[in-house]
């Protein structure tokens, strides 16, 4: 099993997953390209000591952006919506 920080790389502040999804026990996070279900439920659980009841995955394609005659592409990244128990919170999504 990889280290739990290499798995979560980082938790992801919205509008809507931040208001909209909290009231529901729900956060997502940046997760590595190659995690799956089973590596992020534990990350989560050993980094902020909850419980998860569900994991949620979807693979995101990186967009093509252009600086003036240059044209780039960002990367494709990985996100996870993990649904906690009824009652336990993420202190980190607190300060929102």
């Amino acid at each position: 099993m990889r280290e739990a920080r290499r798995v979560i790389v980082s938790p992801i502040i919205t509008e809507k997953s931040s208001s909209g999804q909290m009231e529901h026990n729900r956060y997502t996070f940046e997760v590595a390209n190659d995690a799956n279900k089973h590596e992020i439920k534990a990350a989560v659980e050993q980094l902020f000591s909850v419980h998860v009841k569900q994991v949620r995955t979807s693979r995101l394609r990186g967009k093509f952006r252009r600086r003036g005659v240059h044209l780039g592409k960002q990367p494709n990244w990985k996100k996870a919506v993990v649904t906690l128990a009824e009652g336990e919170t993420i202190e980190i999504f607190e300060g929102l």
